[in-house]
């Protein structure tokens, strides 16, 4: 592979995440689709229809020799595949979560670095220029910090069987929650000590020992906690389905959602709509020194923009060799606080860090 020749690659798994990265990749010529994986034949965008399906991912991976895995199938088989690519000699692209135990996401890293490959999870929050604003105008304020978030989906048909399909093996407050604890960890920076989690089952649909609603709780070192809450299905909510809030003694950083916004609308989940700023500050008088800032947020990247956007830095990350030790390693850490809320959720007790 020259710095300026295509980086072939092969996209597993062509399920909604899977095809819009396949969508990126197409689109951008920095990458050339070799093959895509999938158990069975799907209905695939017109642009897509082009390339080959192979129903088994080690022998794709054999037959075609790519640059780069980018590995958008079901939580249980990334780090399988993951470490079958780096070991292969391939870059990686894997969703999140990045594996379904710390274990095996330490696994993927170490044969990463043993392998000298680079490996970019998909955190899709850190390429939206909104969400890094956000981060940005909550770490102006200093800590500690108080955080506030969820993302409730009120689901129904196909979308209903697509979250039943993930919580076959990951649930919401894992599968999701690993998003919004990264963006917790990037403001604060302090380690967490300890997390807290509860569920609870409201569907006969799913596992008797699966839940679809969930609430964890972290505690930090310097004294930031933060919630997240999470609930997939019919019978969810959509009544404050979108909270996304940061408080510290020096004011508050919000996202405002438009009020007509539906929880099962997969851009809802990523556009702010606007960022407000909340100054503390007081004068003699002890009325507030300045007016609440709203920052409109216009012409935000949609979906497949933000997939556009991930790829690009796939691509920036192989070309400029740009040094992942903490994007990994913030990927581990937010993977290690949910599946300590799952751990506590079933346990009933509370778990240190």
């Amino acid at each position: 592979m020259t710095s300026s020749s295509p980086i072939r690659t092969l996209v597993a798994g062509l399920g909604n995440m899977g095809r819009s990265h396949a969508l990126a990749y197409h689109e951008n010529p920095g990458f050339e689709i070799v093959g895509l994986v999938n158990r069975s034949q799907v209905e695939l965008p017109e642009a897509l229809k082009i390339y080959p399906i192979h129903p088994s991912f080690p022998e794709a991976l054999k037959e075609l020799q790519p640059e780069l895995a980018s590995i958008c199938t079901y939580s249980d088989s990334h780090a399988d595949y993951a470490v079958a690519a780096l070991e292969a000699g391939c870059h990686v692209f894997v969703e999140k979560p990045l594996a379904t135990t710390v274990a095996d996401a330490e696994r993927v890293v170490a044969a990463a670095k043993a392998n000298g490959r680079k490996l970019v999870i998909g955190y899709i929050l850190r390429h939206h220029p909104s969400w890094v604003r956000l981060i940005a105008e909550a770490r102006k304020l200093g800590g500690p910090f108080v955080f506030r978030m969820n993302l409730n989906q009120q689901s129904s048909g196909p979308t209903w069987e697509t979250h039943k399909a993930l919580m076959q093996t990951t649930s919401p407050i894992v599968d999701c929650g690993v998003h919004y604890v990264d963006v917790m960890c990037q403001i604060t920076d302090a380690k967490p000590v300890q997390v807290r989690g509860m569920g609870l089952r409201l569907s006969n649909d799913i596992a008797d020992d699966m839940y679809n609603y969930g609430h964890l709780q972290v505690m930090f070192e310097d004294g930031s906690v933060g919630w997240y809450e999470a609930g997939w299905g019919p019978m969810i909510s959509e009544t404050a389905f979108f909270v996304k809030d940061v408080m510290s003694p020096n004011g508050a950083v919000s996202i405002v959602m438009d009020p007509n916004a539906k929880s099962d609308d997969i851009d809802t989940h990523t556009k702010t709509s606007v960022i407000r700023v909340h100054s503390a500050e007081t004068g003699p008088d002890g009325r507030f020194i300045r007016p609440v800032e709203d920052l409109a947020m216009a012409g935000e990247p949609g979906h497949q923009d933000l997939c556009d956007l991930e790829q690009a830095y796939v691509l920036k990350a192989i070309r400029e060799d740009i040094d992942l030790d903490r994007h990994m390693n913030d990927a581990v850490q937010s993977l290690r606080i949910c599946l300590a809320a799952d751990e506590s959720v079933r346990s009933g007790q509370p778990v240190l860090l």
